[in-house]
């Protein structure tokens, strides 16, 4: 993708998730949704699958830079013993990770969980304005985001959020 096209479905997506969740009363907004991956007992809402995106932008727009510095982009997981984690193990991982954001912003305002979205947007276009159409097409060595490339991942947020939304929509009914 190139740069215009990227900005474009950035902000298209962005404002519709905006509109979207900001129309939605704070009963439908905060309800549970769909069940914690890390911990079954808790429950996701709309605004905590809209955090959780947020976190993840910021994480991908580290992961290009290091990637630019010439440092390894994604970070090797191992055990104690120096071995491997498996795909169950990383995922678990992630799971506390992304729960532990979830938990930190847990009912706040939608104001202020998009005052947070938005500083953290506001860095990914600032990095897209910083990049070369070469360093866009870059691959990142095992991103499995996108095609791999530093502007499939970046383009990539914009299909989490509404990813996103439609787990949360389709949420179980037993969770009302």
């Amino acid at each position: 993708m190139n740069r215009i096209d990227i900005e474009i479905k950035l902000s298209r997506d962005r404002a519709w998730l905006l509109e979207t969740l900001g129309a939605m009363s704070p009963a439908e907004l905060y309800a549970p949704r769909t069940r914690s991956e890390h911990d079954p007992a808790k429950w996701w809402s709309y605004a905590d699958h809209f955090i959780h995106t947020t976190l993840i932008e910021r994480n991908w727009n580290d992961m290009v830079r290091r990637h630019l510095r010439g440092e390894a982009a994604l970070p090797r997981r191992l055990r104690e013993d120096g071995t491997p984690q498996s795909r169950e193990e990383v995922m678990a991982g992630i799971h506390a990770w992304t729960e532990a954001w979830a938990d930190e912003h847990r009912g706040k305002p939608f104001a202020e969980l998009a005052r947070i979205g938005l500083a953290v947007r506001a860095e990914t276009l600032a990095l897209l304005a910083e990049l070369t159409e070469e360093q866009l097409q870059e691959k990142i060595p095992g991103a499995p985001w996108a095609d791999g490339t530093i502007g499939g991942i970046l383009a990539a947020n914009a299909d989490h959020g509404r990813m996103h939304f439609r787990w949360a929509r389709e949420g179980s009914a037993d969770a009302q």
